[in-house]
C-alpha cells in the first residue's frame, strides 16, 4: 500500500471512531511523529559531534556507557533531568524559565512546514519559506530574555553578543533564500524541491547536476557560513567564549533549563542542514536518477544529505580557530551581505535573458 493510501485509509477509520475530535487527535499524533524522532536525533547528533570530534584528534570519543557509547546521550539527559534548577537570588524568577522555552519552541515549530517526501509534511501551507523564517528570527528573543533575566554580567554581554550576531546573521541568509525563492517561483517547500528535479541534466539522470547548489554555488557557501553563526556554533561561538565570559548567556542556568539550550542548538543545526539540503540539494531527490526508490528512499535521501552538512558544521568545529568578534562582524556586514546583493542582481540578469535555466 502506498503511503497516500494508507493516509487516507488512517483517516478514514480516525473519522468513524472519534467523530469530530478527529482532526485535534490526529494533528497531535502527527507532531509526535514528527517530535520523537527529531528528540532522538538531536541526543544522538551530540553522540556523534563528540566521536567525530574524537577522531578528528586522534582520540576514540565516548566509549564507557553500552556498547561503543551508544547510550550516553540517553546517561546525560538523565543527569541533566534529575538535576535542580537553581534560579540566583537576584534573577528575575519568571523570564529566567522562560527564557530557555522561548529559546527551543522556535527550534521545533519551524519543523511543521519542512517536507520529508512529496506530500509528507506536517503542514503544507504556501508560504512555507516565509513562515520558517518569521519562526527562527523569534528564537534571539529567548536568549535576550534569558540573558537579561539572570542578572549577571557575563550572562548579558553573552545576550548581547549572540543577539547582534544572530540578527547580523539573519540578513544574508535571508537574502540567500530570497534568490532560491525567485528561481523557483514559490515559497512552498515541495515546489522548490519538484523545481530542482527537472532540466537538461535530470532527463539525462544527473539529477545532482540539476540541484540549485551549481548555480547558486556563493549563496550555499553563504547559507552554510551564516547557519553556523546563526546557530552560535565554532568559529562563531563567541558568545560562550570560554576564555572570557564563561557560558555567555546560559552562565547561571542549570538541569533541564540548561538542557533546553542546548537541546535548541542542535535541533537549530539539523534543522539548517535539512533547509540546505531542501533549497539546494535537491531536498529527496537522489543524485542519479538509478538510485530512486520510493518514499522510503526520499527519507534515506533526505536524511544523508542533512548528515553530511551537520557533520560539515562539526569538523569545522574541529579544524578552525575561533574569530574575534570584530571579525565576525565585518564578516557578515562587509563580505556577505554586498556578495548575496550582487548575486541576487546578477541572477534577476539572468533570469530575464534567453539563457535562463529555471523556465
Amino acid at each position: 500500500m502506498a503511503m497516500p493510501e494508507f493516509i487516507n485509509t488512517i483517516t478514514t477509520t480516525g473519522e468513524g471512531l472519534l467523530g469530530p475530535v478527529w482532526p485535534v487527535a490526529w494533528t497531535l499524533v502527527k507532531i509526535m511523529c514528527l517530535l520523537l524522532p527529531l528528540m532522538g536525533l538531536v541526543a544522538y547528533a551530540t553522540l556523534w559531534e563528540r566521536k567525530l570530534i574524537g577522531w578528528i584528534q586522534i582520540r576514540i570519543g565516548p566509549n564507557r556507557v553500552g556498547p561503543m557509547g551508544l547510550l550516553q546521550p540517553i546517561a546525560d539527559a538523565l543527569k541533566l533531568l534529575f538535576k535542580e534548577i537553581v534560579v540566583p537570588s537576584k534573577a528575575v524568577s519568571t523570564l529566567f524559565i522562560i527564557g530557555p522555552i522561548m529559546t527551543i519552541m522556535p527550534a521545533l515549530a519551524a519543523w511543521s512546514v519542512v517536507p520529508f517526501g512529496p506530500e509528507i509534511v506536517l503542514a503544507n501551507v504556501n508560504a512555507g519559506l516565509l513562515l520558517l523564517m518569521a519562526i527562527t528570527s523569534l528564537e534571539v528573543y529567548g536568549i535576550i530574555i534569558a540573558g537579561w533575566a539572570s542578572n549577571s554580567k557575563y550572562s548579558f554581554m553573552g545576550a548581547m553578543r549572540a543577539s547582534a550576531q544572530m540578527i547580523s546573521y539573519e540578513i544574508p541568509m535571508g537574502f540567500a533564500l530570497v534568490v532560491v525563492l525567485m528561481v523557483s517561483g514559490s515559497l512552498n517547500f515541495s515546489d522548490i524541491v519538484l523545481g530542482q528535479q527537472k532540466g537538461q541534466f535530470a532527463e539525462m539522470g544527473l539529477n545532482f547536476l540539476s540541484w540549485n547548489w551549481l548555480p547558486l554555488l556563493p549563496l550555499f557557501v553563504v547559507y552554510l557560513v551564516s547557519g553556523l553563526a546563526e546557530c552560535n556554533r565554532h568559529p562563531f561561538d563567541v558568545v560562550e567564549g570560554e576564555s572570557e565570559i564563561v557560558a555567555g548567556h546560559m552562565v547561571e542556568y542549570s538541569g533541564m533549563s540548561y538542557a533546553m539550550f542546548m537541546l535548541a542548538e542542535y535541533a537549530n543545526m539539523i534543522l539548517i542542514g535539512t533547509l540546505a539540503a531542501i533549497m539546494f540539494l535537491g531536498g529527496w531527490s537522489a543524485p542519479f536518477a538509478f538510485l530512486e526508490f520510493g518514499a522510503l528512499g526520499g527519507f534515506f535521501w533526505l536524511f544523508a544529505k542533512a548528515f553530511f552538512i551537520v557533520s560539515l558544521f562539526v569538523w569545522v568545529r574541529g579544524t578552525f580557530p575561533r574569530y574575534r568578534y570584530d571579525q565576525i562582524m565585518r564578516l557578515g556586514w562587509k563580505v556577505f551581505i554586498p556578495l548575496v546583493l550582487v548575486w541576487l542582481v546578477l541572477v534577476a540578469g539572468w533570469m530575464q535573458t534567453s539563457w535562463n535555466i529555471w523556465k
